[in-house]
C-alpha cells in the first residue's frame, strides 16, 4: 500500500501536495478497496466458470466413452452371455466376482462364497478378498441390492456406468491439476481436451472396462492433484491437514484397487526423495507423504487377510528406509557444496542398504515368493541375462510389456500434444537443474548463479514434483508399453500447464530480453486457445464420424461353447484351458477352474505351467496324470494356441514351453545347443488323430472351427 502512495504522489502536481493528509490517503485507500473487490469477485466468477468446465467436460468424457462401447458391441442389443464373453480374460474373471456377489442368497453368503472359495482354483480353497483386489466389486454389488434400482437398471449396467463415471473423475482431476499449476483453467481445458483427442493413447476403458487400472487410475490422479495442492505455498493449517486426508483417501481407494499399486507408489516415492534430496520440496510435508503411502498400504494389507505380497513390498522397505535415515542425518541440507554432496552420496547409500536389508529381512520372515517372477522379468527385459524361465518369458512376448511403438508418438504428435510436451520438459528440466545446483550450493556463493538470474526462474514445489513425477513414469511408459496409460494422462497435464504458465513464459522472454507483463499475459492466453482451435477444427469430425459408426459384437464360436457347457456339464465340472478362456468360463457358466489369469501367486504359476503341457510336446499318459492331480473334468483346446502365428518363433506358447522342458523348438530357425528332440509328439495336434493312446484317457465331446472339448476318463 505504501508503494502505492508514493506512485500516486509523485506523479501529482504542487496543488496535490497541498491537500490536507486526510484527503490523500482516502482516495488511493478507496481505489484499493475497490480494486480488492472487483479482483475477489473477478476470482469467484473464473472459478465458478472454471469448474462448471471442469465438470461438464468430466460428463461428457463419460458419455463419449460409454458411446464408443455401445457402438462397437451393440451392446443393449446382445445376449448376456455375448455381454459376458466381451469382458476379455482378467476382466471377465474380476467381473465375475461381482456377479456371484449379485446371485447370492444374501451379502453374508456372498461374502462368504468369496473368502472360502473353491471354483476358482480346483481342489484348493482360496480367499479371494486376500489374493484380487475386487473390493470395489464387492461394494458396488452391495450398493446395488441396497439400492431401489433393480427393475429399472441391470446389473451388468450399474457396473459399466460406474466404471464410464470414474472417467468423469479422472478428467476434473486431470483438468484441476492443470489449472493448480498454471494458475488458470484454460490449461485445464487444454488438458482435458488433449486427453480426449489422444483417447486411443490415454485410456482403454471402453474395451477392457473391468481391468484394475481403469478403477485404480482415476483415485492415482486425484491423490496427484491433491500432492499437487499440498506442496503449495502460504497454505493454512486447516488447508493443509484437510488436504493430507484428501491424499491419504485417494491413496488408500489406489491402493484398494489395483494389484500394482505399490510399484507405481514406489516411483512416486522415489520422485518425492530425489526432490528433498535437492531440497527442492519442504521436507516436512514429503514426510508426511511417504507416512500415508505407507498407512494407505498397510490399511489395504489389513482388509486384505495381510496380503504378505503388501508386506514384503518394496515400497514399504524404501519409505522406512527414509524415514529411518532422514532421522539419523538431521543435518542433511547444511553446509558447502562438496560436503552436501558427500553427505548426499552417504544418504543415498544408507537408504538403499536399509531398504535390501529390511526387504530381504522381511521376505525371509514370510517365505514371501509371490513377486518373484515380476523380478525375474525386469532381470530379463533390461538384459541381465537370457532366461528360461517360463513365466518370464510368458511377459516378455508379450507385446503389452514390450518397448513402447514409435507410432505412438506419431499419434501424440498430430495433435500438437508431443511437441508442446517436448517443448516444456526441455524448459522445465534445465530451471530444475538450475535450481537444484543453486540449492545445493547457495547463491549467494556462486557468481555463475548471479549472471544467469535473469534468466532464471524459481521452479515451485508443486512444479518441481510434477516435473519429476512425468519424466519417471516417462521412462517407464517406454520401457513397458501397458504403462503407457500413466504417463500419456500426466503429459496432457504438463504440456498444458507449461504452456499456460506464467513462469515458462516469462523465463523466454527475458532470455530473449522481450520480457514486458503484458507481453507474457497475452501469449500465455493466446497460444493455448490457437492450439485448442486447431485441435477442434482437426479432430471434431473424426470424433463425430467415430460415433457414428456401428459395429457388433461378434463371437459365434465362444458363445456356442459356452452355450455347451452350460447345457451338457454338471456344475461341479471342473475345466482345464488357457487361462484367458477360463475367466470367461467362470463368468458365463459359474464351472470350476484348474487356473485363471490372476497371476501373483507362485502356486498359481506353477499349476498353469503345469496345465499347459496340454501344447506341449509329451505322452498322453503325463498329460492325464497332470490334469487329473488338479481334478479335470474336462480339458479345452484352441486351434489359435496350438498353431499359434501371431508371435514369432521363440514367442508362441508352444515354443516357450519346448523351451522350459529342454525341448527343441517346432520350424526352421536356430536352437539352442544344449535342447534335445522330444520324445512325443505335440499332444495338441496328436489328440486330434483319435489314436489308441490318446483315446483311452481323452474322449472328445465338443468341437468348432475355434474349440475342441475333451473329457477325461475316471480310472481307478
Amino acid at each position: 500500500m505504501t508503494t502505492v502512495r508514493q506512485r500516486r504522489v509523485g506523479k501529482g502536481t504542487e496543488a496535490a501536495e497541498d491537500q490536507p493528509l486526510e484527503e490523500k490517503n482516502v482516495k488511493p485507500d478507496e481505489k484499493i478497496l475497490s480494486d480488492h473487490t472487483g479482483g475477489k469477485l473477478w476470482n469467484i466468477l473464473s472459478i465458478t466458470v472454471g469448474g462448471i468446465v471442469a465438470i461438464s467436460l468430466g460428463l461428457l468424457t463419460s458419455v463419449y466413452v460409454a458411446t464408443l462401447h455401445e457402438n462397437d458391441l451393440w451392446f443393449s442389443n446382445i445376449k448376456e452371455v455375448e455381454r459376458e464373453i466381451s469382458f476379455r480374460t482378467e476382466c471377465g474373471l474380476y467381473y465375475s466376482y461381482y456377479k456371484q456377489m449379485i446371485q447370492a442368497a444374501s451379502i453374508q453368503k456372498g461374502l462368504h462364497g468369496l473368502v472360502y472359495d473353491n471354483k476358482t482354483e480346483s481342489v484348493r480353497t482360496i480367499n479371494i478378498l486376500e489374493r484380487m483386489n475386487v473390493y470395489q466389486e464387492v461394494f458396488l454389488s452391495i450398493l446395488y441390492r441396497i439400492l431401489p434400482i433393480q427393475r429399472y437398471l441391470e446389473p451388468v449396467y450399474f457396473y459399466i456406468y460406474t466404471l464410464f463415471g470414474l472417467q468423469a473423475v479422472y478428467v476434473i482431476a486431470l483438468y484441476v491439476t492443470s489449472w493448480l499449476l498454471s494458475g488458470t483453467w484454460l490449461s485445464g481445458l487444454l488438458a482435458a481436451c488433449w486427453y480426449i483427442t489422444n483417447r486411443i493413447d490415454t485410456t482403454r476403458v471402453e474395451f477392457t472396462i473391468p481391468l484394475r487400472e481403469n478403477w485404480a487410475l482415476p483415485f492415482f490422479a486425484v491423490q496427484i492433484a491433491a500432492i499437487t495442492y499440498l506442496l503449495r505455498t502460504h497454505l493454512q493449517p486447516v488447508q493443509e491437514r484437510l488436504t493430507l486426508i484428501a491424499v491419504f483417501i485417494a491413496t488408500f481407494l489406489f491402493s484398494l484397487t489395483w494389484q500394482f499399486n505399490q510399484f507405481m507408489m514406489l516411483i512416486q516415492a522415489l520422485a518425492l526423495f530425489i526432490l528433498d534430496c535437492f531440497d527442492m520440496l519442504p521436507t516436512a510435508k514429503v514426510m508426511w507423504l511417504y507416512i500415508i503411502q505407507i498407512s494407505g498400504l498397510l490399511l489395504v494389507c489389513v482388509l486384505q487377510f495381510f496380503n504378505s505380497m503388501i508386506l514384503g513390498s518394496l515400497l514399504i522397505s524404501f519409505n522406512t528406509s527414509v524415514l529411518i535415515a532422514r532421522t539419523i542425518q538431521k543435518n542433511l541440507k547444511k553446509g558447502s557444496l562438496l560436503n552436501r554432496l558427500g553427505k548426499l552420496i552417504f544418504h543415498v547409500l544408507l537408504v538403499l542398504c536399509f531398504t535390501l536389508l529390511i526387504n530381504k529381512f522381511i521376505k525371509k520372515i514370510l517365505n514371501l515368493e509371490s513377486d518373484e517372477h515380476i523380478f525375474k522379468f525386469l532381470k530379463a527385459k533390461f538384459g541381465f541375462g537370457a532366461t528360461r524361465d517360463f513365466d518370464a518369458n510368458l511377459y516378455l512376448c508379450e507385446e503389452a510389456f514390450g518397448l513402447l511403438p514409435l507410432n505412438t508418438f506419431s499419434r501424440l504428435s498430430a495433435t500438437l500434444l508431443f511437441y508442446v510436451y517436448i517443448f516444456v520438459l526441455f524448459l522445465m528440466t534445465v530451471a530444475a537443474i538450475i535450481v537444484a545446483f543453486r540449492n545445493l550450493s547457495g547463491s549467494n556463493q556462486v557468481q555463475f548463479m548471479e549472471k544467469m538470474e535473469e534468466c532464471t526462474i524459481t521452479l515451485k514445489p508443486d512444479a518441481a514434483y510434477n516435473l519429476l513425477h512425468t519424466v519417471l513414469f516417462g521412462c517407464l511408459a517406454l520401457s513397458t508399453m501397458r504403462m503407457k496409460y500413466l504417463w500419456t494422462s500426466h503429459m496432457c497435464v504438463f504440456a498444458s500447464f507449461g504452456l499456460c504458465s506464467t513462469e515458462v513464459w516469462k523465463l523466454i522472454l527475458k532470455c530473449i530480453h522481450l520480457y514486458t507483463s503484458q507481453r507474457t499475459r497475452v501469449i500465455k492466453y493466446s497460444i493455448p486457445i490457437i492450439i485448442l482451435l486447431y485441435v477442434s477444427y482437426k479432430f471434431w469430425p473424426g470424433i463425430m464420424d467415430e460415433l457414428s459408426e456401428l459395429r457388433e459384437f461378434y463371437d459365434p464360436d465362444t458363445v456356442e461353447l459356452m452355450n455347451w457347457i452350460k447345457s451338457n456339464t454338471p456344475n461341479t465340472a471342473v475345466f482345464a484351458g488357457s487361462m484367458q478362456l477360463l475367466a470367461g468360463v467362470k463368468l458365463c457358466t459359474g464351472r470350476t477352474l484348474t487356473n485363471h489369469p490372476h497371476y501373483e501367486d507362485k502356486n498359481l504359476r506353477e499349476r498353469t505351467k503345469q496345465i499347459y503341457q496340454i501344447y506341449a510336446k509329451r505322452s498322453p499318459e503325463d498329460v492325464y496324470r497332470i490334469l487329473r492331480s488338479f481334478g479335470t473334468d474336462y480339458v479345452i483346446l484352441e486351434d489359435s494356441i496350438c498353431y499359434e502365428r501371431r508371435h514369432s518363433r521363440g514367442c508362441r506358447l508352444r515354443d516357450l514351453l519346448d523351451i522350459a522342458n529342454g525341448h527343441i523348438m517346432d520350424g526352421l530357425g536356430e536352437n539352442e545347443p544344449d535342447l534335445k528332440p522330444a520324445l512325443y509328439p505335440r499332444f495338441c495336434e496328436e489328440i486330434k488323430k483319435t489314436l489308441p493312446s490318446y483315446t483311452i484317457h481323452f474322449t472328445r465331446v465338443f468341437q468348432n472351427k475355434t474349440f475342441h472339448v475333451y473329457k477325461l476318463a475316471k480310472h481307478k
